[in-house]
């Protein structure tokens, strides 16, 4: 059969890392393995079940059945200013200020294609999410990395930014709770990231798609809160993880009036919307009282203690994280971050992701997700001593 050959721009996209991360695992499962994964983000429970009844009734009306409105149907937008006002009192016009999206990926993945020119820049956080890269690389524009740091709390330092690279600068990325670190965000840090922004002529993309689960009694900062920043960009903000509806592929970014409309125009190129069964669910589910989300976010805290305490047990030096379901874990002596994975798949038949993957500042760490049972994830403590990596502690 003819083969016939892929884009320049479909051949310069990033390598997908966790479709590699999903191989090493099907090959050690196939091979007879009992894989504890740890490696990716896909939450383990069920979308809670009023929101799968609202999908269900609404799957049964016959105008839902046609397209949808180009740019989503307004109840939704609606239910999302309610939500905004309701958990972190930002006020939001939902005719100009919302827009629906297929997920969180979607409008990232899009906003540099929607607000840049080839070659020019954006500052991406590393270690980071690697769909910002297929997003920046598919509006072939170029990155300026900023590390995140332990020492500064895994968040970016912007006096250490070139003179440049702050000048040339026209959007930035940013995502607290972080996605890998686990790291949190103050108000304080938002406020100076607005005066950043504003003084550099920069558009803020806040990647809230953890924005419900911080621990501790913390409840995670919406950039939104701070003075001035729907002048200086977005946020955008997934029902995959505060709701467990990741398949479900429903999101929405919301802030600047200009860029919310760059994003609805994008849209209405590429797509109609999302199937208004779906956005109905999606309302109910911003809209109905929020118990299904204290009890995951308690479900997951519970978990961290669990893995947490039981690694520091085996002797492994680790920190509880802030805030997401992640843990970031620094990497043993005499390993890189991918060795050290691939080490504790072929000898403790544990998968977690190599920092590497997220960005160079991610070397000499792992990402481990907390979305498997307690029991399961002490298992997978156990299987790692089993390696003697690690001096056990005196009081384990």
């Amino acid at each position: 059969m003819k083969k016939f050959e892929q884009s320049v721009l479909l051949n310069n996209l990033p390598k997908q890392f966790f479709a590699g991360l999903v191989a090493k695992v099907n090959t050690s499962i196939e091979a007879g393995h009992d894989v504890i994964n740890l490696g990716q983000g896909n939450p383990d429970q069920p979308t809670p079940p009023h929101i799968v009844k609202a999908l269900q009734e609404a799957a049964g009306k016959p105008d839902y059945h046609k397209y949808s409105p180009f740019r989503g149907q307004r109840f939704l937008k609606t239910a999302i200013t309610e939500f905004y006002q309701r958990e972190y009192g930002v006020t939001l016009d939902p005719d100009t200020e919302v827009a629906i999206l297929f997920g969180g990926k979607a409008g990232l993945v899009e906003i540099p294609q929607c607000l840049l020119n080839p070659g020019e820049t954006v500052l991406v956080p590393d270690p980071g999410y690697p769909d910002y890269w297929s997003g920046v690389e598919l509006a072939r524009a170029r990155m300026e990395y900023m590390p995140l740091l332990k020492e500064n709390e895994f968040l970016p330092d912007y006096s250490k930014l070139s003179e440049k690279a702050k000048a040339d600068a026209k959007l930035m990325f940013l995502n607290y709770p972080n996605n890998p670190t686990g790291a949190v965000a103050s108000r304080s840090f938002f406020d100076d990231t607005v005066a950043f922004a504003e003084e550099n002529d920069i558009c803020v993309v806040h990647d809230f798609a953890y924005g419900a689960i911080g621990f501790d009694g913390k409840k995670p900062v919406s950039f939104l809160e701070s003075e001035g920043a729907k002048e200086t960009g977005i946020e955008i903000y997934t029902l995959s993880k505060t709701y467990n509806m990741a398949g479900w592929r429903i999101g929405f970014a919301v802030g600047n009036k200009s860029v919310i409309e760059s994003i609805n125009l994008f849209q209405d190129h590429m797509f109609v919307s999302v199937f208004s069964g779906i956005q109905e669910a999606a309302a109910a589910a911003l809209l109905a009282p929020q118990d299904c989300v204290s009890e995951l976010v308690a479900r997951y805290e519970s978990r961290r203690a669990a893995f947490i305490d039981a690694l520091n047990g085996i002797g492994w030096k680790v920190e509880a994280p802030p805030g997401s379901f992640f843990a970031w874990l620094p990497v043993p002596g005499g390993f890189t971050s991918e060795s050290f994975a691939d080490y504790l798949l072929e000898h403790a038949h544990v998968c977690v992701a190599p920092g590497i993957g997220f960005g160079t500042f991610g070397e000499g760490y792992v990402r481990a997700g907390l979305l498997t049972s307690e029991e399961r994830l002490r298992e997978a403590a156990e299987r790692i001593k089993s390696l003697n990596l690690f001096s056990q502690s005196v009081d384990s």
